[in-house]
């Protein structure tokens, strides 16, 4: 009897320890289940990180930023007129072979009466431009002006409506890393949207005059030239212009002209009909490792300055040789990319604050920018505005100086008695008294036109020399 009591107190106690540890994993395992949202598989548990939630939560608003700037980019069309091989019957006849030849690309709203900027190789050489917005009204559009050297054009069209327009954001205060969009018409695809990151600012393509572009990694297609870059905000930071690539598609690498270059350029077009360069009057490199030894300067970054030009705002503000550049106002410089792109903001006679490192110390000095006052004549070279000391030692009244001579013909001028600081006097036959003044006497020249300049030569005597 004993026996069969102790045993059914050992059931019951063995059986309470069996319900008590079922309770105890069926509540674990109803809390896991609940977690788990439904359509989710219970063999393979979510993990739900606290972390990315938040960041989803915060990051960028592509819909508010895509919505706000697709109906302000456009499809830009250009119609141009080329002379193509002629035939045997163009020549009997006395003809000549043309076609007209449509190139396609991107262009950004930027005022609701209808400016429009886009990329100059967009446009180049166009009998035609047409626009097509997003909403597929087409209008004309008529070039109101256009800088090759930044790749910016400036485009008209008359809506009878209000347009809507892109902002200009500050692209000095975009950062690497932060999200952007590219936003155009790759292959004639309207209305593309793309987003990235950026990747690199200040970057310098070999080749190009403009060397300061932001780098995304947004893909960018031919047909996305002329579209707009914006931040998460919707902000017109960039004109996408070029690509890196070696099949001619997008593989990762894309750059825009910053808007500050962008804006400034359109601003002067519209206000000066071409573009204001202000100059700093220094010539040098970008340092790195060796150079700063080479040099004997305790810094691997900065603009090292090795030339002043006499007469300008870095000379008369006291920058000397040696001199390395590390900030303009508040942008630093770390490359020549860096100082050519902030200078490209700025116009003749703005005030820039120059943070340079001289012999270990520190030196903040204003300096004025100046009217670039160098102009590059076929066949000669750089010429300058001379002085009235210039004048006076070759014995004349009016004329421009030449400062360097070309290159290749620089052997032919001085074996005919021109040098450096000569003066012409004359171009086609017309007096110039300024660089202005033969610059415009250039431009209006015809196309394959002979040029006549009269040089004064190192002897003082007046020769004519013709350039076909």
């Amino acid at each position: 009897m004993k026996k069969i009591l102790s045993l059914v107190l050992v059931s019951v106690l063995g059986g309470v320890i069996t319900l008590s540890a079922y309770k105890l994993y069926f509540d674990q395992n109803t809390t896991i289940q609940s977690t788990t949202p439904v359509g989710e598989s219970t063999y393979f548990p979510t993990v739900h990180n606290v972390s990315n939630i938040a960041n989803t939560v915060n990051a960028p608003n592509f819909v508010s930023a895509a919505e706000k700037t697709v109906h302000s980019v456009v499809h830009v069309k250009n119609t141009a007129i080329i002379t193509g091989q002629n035939s045997f019957e163009d020549f009997f006849f006395g003809r000549q072979s043309q076609r007209a030849q449509i190139g396609t690309g991107s262009g950004v709203i930027i005022s609701p009466d209808g400016y429009i900027i886009t990329n100059n190789h967009v446009i180049n050489g166009a009998r035609e431009i047409s626009i097509t917005l997003n909403d597929n009204k087409i209008y004309d559009a008529q070039l109101i002006g256009s800088d090759e050297k930044t790749d910016i054009a400036l485009l008209k069209i008359d809506a009878d409506e209000e347009l809507p327009y892109i902002s200009f954001g500050d692209s000095d205060e975009a950062k690497i890393g932060e999200w952007v969009l590219a936003v155009g018409n790759p292959f004639n695809l309207t209305s593309t949207v793309t987003a990235g990151i950026i990747s690199a600012k200040a970057r310098d393509l070999s080749g190009r005059n403009m060397q300061s572009f932001i780098q995304t990694d947004a893909a960018v297609n031919p047909g996305n030239s002329g579209g707009a870059l914006v931040n998460a905000n919707g902000d017109l930071i960039g004109i996408n212009t070029a690509i890196s690539s070696q099949t001619g598609s997008y593989i990762g690498y894309s750059f825009a002209v910053p808007s500050n270059i962008a804006r400034k350029v359109v601003e002067d077009i519209m206000e000066f009909g071409d573009v204001q360069t202000g100059i700093l009057g220094v010539t040098g490199m970008s340092l790195n490792s060796e150079s700063a030894e080479h040099f004997g300067v305790d810094t691997s970054e900065g603009f090292y300055v090795n030339g002043i030009e006499e007469d300008t705002g870095a000379d008369m503000a006291g920058i000397k040789e040696g001199d390395v550049i590390k900030k303009l106002d508040d942008i630093k410089i770390s490359k020549f990319a860096d100082l050519k792109g902030y200078l490209t903001t700025k116009r003749p006679n703005d005030v820039v604050n120059v943070t340079l490192l001289r012999d270990g110390d520190t030196k903040v000095l204003p300096v004025t920018l100046m009217k670039n006052s160098n102009l590059t004549l076929p066949i000669v070279g750089q010429v300058k505005n001379a002085k009235a000391s210039d004048l006076k030692k070759y014995g004349t009244n009016n004329g421009i100086k030449i400062s360097a001579l070309d290159n290749t013909y620089a052997r032919y001028w001085k074996k005919n008695g021109i040098e450096e600081g000569s003066i012409i006097t004359a171009i086609n036959d017309v007096k110039v008294r300024n660089i202005d003044e033969a610059k415009k006497i250039i431009t209006e020249n015809s196309s394959g036109d002979p040029l006549k300049f009269e040089i004064i030569n190192k002897n003082g005597q007046k020769e004519n020399f013709y350039w076909r």
